[in-house]
């Protein structure tokens, strides 16, 4: 289906997702003096962590850890990148055009993290038992500091009830072994089938 011109709102939720990645890189490149070719390099960059994100589980094994990502359609496998230093709190004087650059896109990775993470998460009292989280589900673990496109994954193995019977802690099984966090810090997948309907 091609979308008609000036008419963005047709796109639903592919064009939300767009616009949230516009803002966010017109609030972190400002002012700044771009070259072409930097800004073709950063957009590449922003594309990939866009296409990085996790969509469902590929399977429903527990011991498979691998989601679902748009760069499965684009290029067959989940999107990568090669790890760089942390760059946000340093200096923009002291920086490099290529550190400068780097900054920029850790820094949209931070704040676009936060915001799809955000999204992925279901606000409700924390009195009611609401959760709609099952043992063996796919989680993505909100951590601070993480590198762009290094997601956190996980599948639950237990879910601790508190003292008055609401769930609000669980264990989760990752690739380094098994952590426990609440779940105000744990982000459900929806399955394929949510996905479709």
């Amino acid at each position: 289906m091609f979308i008609v011109a000036y008419a963005p709102h047709f796109g639903g939720i592919w064009e939300a997702g767009i616009k949230s990645a516009k803002n966010h890189l017109r609030r972190i490149v400002g002012n700044s003096h771009i070259t072409f070719e930097e800004i073709s390099t950063l957009f590449a960059q922003i594309e990939a962590i866009l296409n990085s994100r996790p969509l469902c589980p590929l399977s429903s094994s527990p011991n498979d850890f691998l989601p679902l990502t748009p760069g499965h359609f684009l290029i067959g496998r989940p999107m990568t990148a090669l790890p760089s230093p942390a760059l946000c709190d340093r200096n923009e004087n002291q920086l490099t055009r290529y550190e400068r650059l780097e900054r920029i896109r850790q820094h949209f990775w931070q704040r676009w993290q936060q915001e799809y993470l955000s999204e992925l998460q279901q606000r409700t009292k924390w009195r009611t038992d609401k959760s709609r989280l099952n043992v063996g589900d796919m989680v993505l673990i909100t951590e601070d500091n993480t590198p762009p496109l290094a997601w956190r994954l996980g599948r639950i193995l237990r879910l601790i009830p508190g003292p008055d019977g609401i769930i609000r802690v669980a264990d989760i099984n990752t690739v380094r072994g098994v952590i426990r966090r609440t779940l105000t810090r744990l982000c459900p997948l929806p399955t394929a089938e949510e996905l479709r309907g």
